[in-house]
């Protein structure tokens, strides 16, 4: 059993949390400077982005895991410190000056950043807000989800209580990340921590598995990221016998992970820039697991299939033009296509051919907040599922002056 808890990153045993406005952003009612710190150093996997163009914090925070370990995680937000001279240490003088005011090692503090590409990062406000963000460490996830947030309209954190080997086991995670969405290997910024005792090597192949079928099906706009980081702190306060190797608590603790990461993929999606409406699309009976994802990401993935739920019009059209440019292996003879909402469900394609379908339904369907597009490729039993939102004008509006 799985129950949501309060707490976000705070409700697992042994960790501590604060959000500050530090003088990064211009705007003092923002907070803009986060911090997580365990009681205890825990185990430690991460997934970045696959951007060549990649944020001097990713590049700390590789270096500082290599061990498998990790104690603290400090975050900005207003600025992705991206294509910076001095990127690389201003991101270890972070570290650092986490180190001064809490006494963890410098080399076991990841750094994550996000905001504008391009612009200089000085360590003066980060170097005047760290004390008070130091000492203020509690129960303070809210505040800390706050400080990450960019252009996300709603704070991102959530938490579970579950049993593991017997024992009671916490997991929380904040978020942020409704712009730059279409990962390969990870999205946006997603912070999880654990009170669970897993092994390093255990943790890193329970989050690398994971999230082909959560984060890498997420999409908002086609783009990816260059600051791009899901972090894993396992710090195993819990007291379950540690996960060293597959079995039944393994099987568990992936389960429990995948739940955390497809709730942000909804949140996420439902956030995303412009967006109002959140998009899944859920394609079975495909040939190979890899076919299924390539076809329900193409679909999330298309400006066209955006639009057309964004205008409540329901082109099925649109749907197989997707899936038909997936890369997929599919007979496009065998496809059927849905709509389904809160509002009900209407067949827009059976077979690979347009069928008659009742119009003021179909709009009634698509003009709900979570919509679903059912596809069936009838050649298999692998299925997935995809993660998106509409496209919206008011998408053009944010980005066309994101950095004024």
């Amino acid at each position: 059993m799985l129950e949501m808890i309060e707490g976000g990153v705070c409700a697992p045993r042994g960790f501590r949390a604060n959000g500050v406005h530090c003088g990064i952003r211009k705007n003092k009612t923002k907070r803009d400077l986060a911090l997580i710190v365990s009681d205890k150093r825990c185990s430690a996997a991460a997934v970045y982005t696959t951007n060549l163009v990649k944020g001097a914090p990713v590049i700390v925070t590789k270096e500082h895991i290599q061990d498998g370990y990790l104690q603290a995680v400090v975050v900005n937000s207003g600025n992705a410190n991206t294509c910076n001279r001095n990127g690389v240490s201003i991101a270890n003088r972070m570290c650092a000056l986490v180190k001064r005011y809490t006494k963890i090692p410098k080399e076991d503090v990841a750094v994550a950043s996000t905001g504008v590409i391009g612009q200089k990062l000085s360590i003066d406000p980060i170097k005047e807000g760290m004390p008070e963000l130091a000492a203020g460490l509690g129960d303070h996830s809210d505040a800390a989800a706050e400080a990450i947030m960019t252009t996300d309209t709603v704070k991102k954190e959530l938490a579970y209580k579950f049993m593991l080997g017997g024992k009671e086991v916490k997991i929380g995670a904040i978020g942020k990340g409704v712009g730059m969405i279409c990962p390969n290997m990870a999205t946006m910024l997603l912070f999880v921590t654990t009170d669970a005792a897993i092994s390093p090597e255990m943790l890193q192949r329970a989050l690398s598995e994971e999230v082909d079928d959560s984060i890498n099906m997420l999409s908002v706009d086609r783009d990816t990221s260059t600051n791009d980081m899901l972090l894993v702190l396992a710090n195993g306060l819990a007291e379950n016998k540690e996960i060293v190797a597959e079995g039944k608590d393994f099987q568990r603790f992936k389960e429990v992970l995948h739940a955390v990461t497809t709730n942000y993929c909804k949140m996420l999606a439902a956030d995303g820039e412009g967006a109002t409406k959140l998009i899944e699309c859920h394609v079975k009976r495909a040939k190979t697991k890899a076919d299924a994802r390539l076809a329900a990401k193409s679909v999330v993935n298309s400006n066209l299939v955006k639009s057309m739920v964004f205008g409540a019009d329901a082109n099925g059209g649109r749907v197989m033009c997707a899936l038909g440019y997936s890369g997929a292996d599919l007979d496009v003879a065998k496809i059927n296509v849905s709509f389904c909402s809160s509002a009900g469900i209407v067949d827009a394609y059976k077979r690979g051919c347009a069928v008659a379908f009742d119009e003021e339904l179909a709009k009634k369907i698509l003009s709900q907040k979570e919509i679903h597009i059912m596809v069936d490729l009838n050649d298999g039993i692998e299925s997935a599922t995809g993660y998106g939102c509409d496209l919206t004008y008011d998408y053009v509006k944010i980005n066309g002056d994101y950095r004024t």
